[in-house]
């Protein structure tokens, strides 16, 4: 038994010596060049032992190219750093395949947070989009969740470290995308076509879509496009559950032969059974209520088209054209920043509203607000989601006099902090302790939680 346990131990330590090479490497990439040499030649002779490619080590290779080369290795990256289920000890995991965890995790993370420095090229773009992809799956998300790409989708098994990696890939695709001389990039058919649309690609085309022309602007709105389509894939799925509706009991049900409840009609009629006959007589038909609870008649979506709320204002356009197309709903659209401006007539292609919004700006509550009270013809019947982080030019209280009034006249009033994929919001104090008091509090972020506080109202 001693002599087993003296041999186990240094064993362990072997182990663990090598899983911290690894994790010294990664550190000294990032931080420490000077010991990158030692730590280069000593995580080689690591990674060969574990049978794992070289490629590794090469920060230049991609995690596609790899799996390519290595499908086996697919599976190993998915899940790679979410939590272990409950009941599960990870200090009893066996050593050496921590080992060879650590070094997954070191490529996973240096391939997407080294993002280096200068010129960034449409192809790099292209590599970094699909690395931040597989850090996603190995957090236990699915591809484009934490960046704000993808508007459904639950939180992923990673939960206690997606609050930190969210916001950051976001930042570093933001930078990527302003290091790449994208108007050049446009003007190139077959290097605009590498472009993969996301949250940060979407905003800075919008922003630079007025120098835009010709060939450029062609595949600018392209991958716009392809973007709002993607998105409103899967808002439509989301809204269309959200709002089928409890049966309307109060509506009498159609006497047509597709409502006719049969088993219902056999079982009130069973007392008019003839034995002799063998016949069953029916008094009265039943039919089953189809009829649901519907939509209000009107709904105004206010959002604010500032520089900070980019995130929102995309998802909110494609939300409100998918309820826009919705029978009995008459949707109303304003964007806003120091001005406001009425979207409505375009409020059934988000891809056009996009196109004739102007990003940036400051706050300016009230003008919006003078905009969107005539719209309100029956409160009762009406719902008002307003979208903004709420830091107004100085009149705070004229714009909450404003929400006050519309709350008390019967408008389901419904103040939003922003509307990401990745919940995350941030809303000036003073409104959300008096959005309290009122009685509607902000909602979280999260543009599911919108969704699920509209259907709340609406059935």
């Amino acid at each position: 038994m001693t002599e087993q346990t003296t041999d186990r131990a240094p064993r362990a330590d072997s182990e663990e010596n090598r899983r911290q090479i690894q994790y010294w490497r990664l550190l000294a990439r990032l931080f420490d060049h000077e010991e990158q040499p030692a730590l280069e030649s000593g995580s080689l002779a690591v990674v060969e032992d574990l049978g794992l490619p070289p490629a590794l080590l090469d920060p230049g290779a991609s995690i596609d190219s790899i799996v390519q080369r290595h499908p086996e290795l697919a599976t190993e990256f998915d899940g790679l750093m979410a939590p272990e289920p409950d009941g599960v000890d990870a200090g009893a995991r066996d050593r050496a395949a921590e080992v060879r965890r650590a070094a997954l995790v070191s490529k996973v993370l240096l391939n997407v947070f080294a993002s280096g420095s200068g010129t960034v090229t449409a192809g790099q773009l292209a590599r970094w989009q699909s690395d931040a992809g597989w850090l996603e799956r190995a957090l236990g998300c699915r591809p484009g969740e934490l960046r704000g790409g993808r508007a459904g989708g639950g939180a992923g098994a990673g939960g206690l470290l997606i609050p930190g990696f969210g916001p950051e890939l976001g930042a570093i695709e933001a930078d990527l995308v302003k290091r790449m001389h994208l108007r050049e990039v446009l003007a190139d058919p077959k290097l605009a076509a590498q472009l993969t649309p996301s949250m940060s690609l979407i905003e800075q085309l919008l922003r630079d879509k007025s120098n835009l022309s010709g060939v450029a602007l062609a595949n600018a709105k392209s991958l716009i496009r392809r973007f709002v389509d993607d998105v409103a894939e899967v808002l439509r799925t989301q809204v269309e559950k959200a709002t089928a509706g409890d049966l309307d009991r109060s509506v009498p049900p159609k006497r047509v032969f597709r409502n006719l409840d049969l088993d219902r009609t056999i079982w009130k009629n069973l007392t008019n059974w003839s034995p002799e006959e063998e016949r069953l007589y029916v008094d009265r038909l039943y039919y089953r209520h189809t009829a649901r609870k519907t939509m209000p008649q009107r709904l105004i979506v206010v959002v604010d088209q500032s520089g900070s709320m980019v995130d929102s204002m995309v998802n909110c356009t494609i939300l409100a054209s998918i309820f826009a197309g919705l029978p009995k709903v008459d949707v109303h659209l304003i964007a806003y920043d120091t001005q406001a401006l009425d979207l409505t007539p375009w409020v059934h292609d988000p891809f056009e509203t996009l196109l004739r919004t102007k990003l940036g700006g400051g706050n300016d509550g009230p003008v919006a607000m003078a905009m969107a009270r005539p719209k309100i013809t029956e409160p009762r019947n009406t719902v008002m989601v307003w979208i903004s982080d709420f830091y107004e030019f100085d009149r705070s209280q004229p714009l909450f006099e404003g929400i006050e009034a519309v709350h008390r006249s019967g408008v389901k009033f419904i103040p939003v902090g922003s509307v990401t994929s990745s919940g995350r919001q941030e809303v000036n104090p003073w409104f959300r302790e008096r959005f309290k008091t009122l009685g509607t509090p902000v909602l979280s972020g999260h543009i599911r939680k919108l969704v699920h506080e509209l259907k709340t109202f609406l059935t």
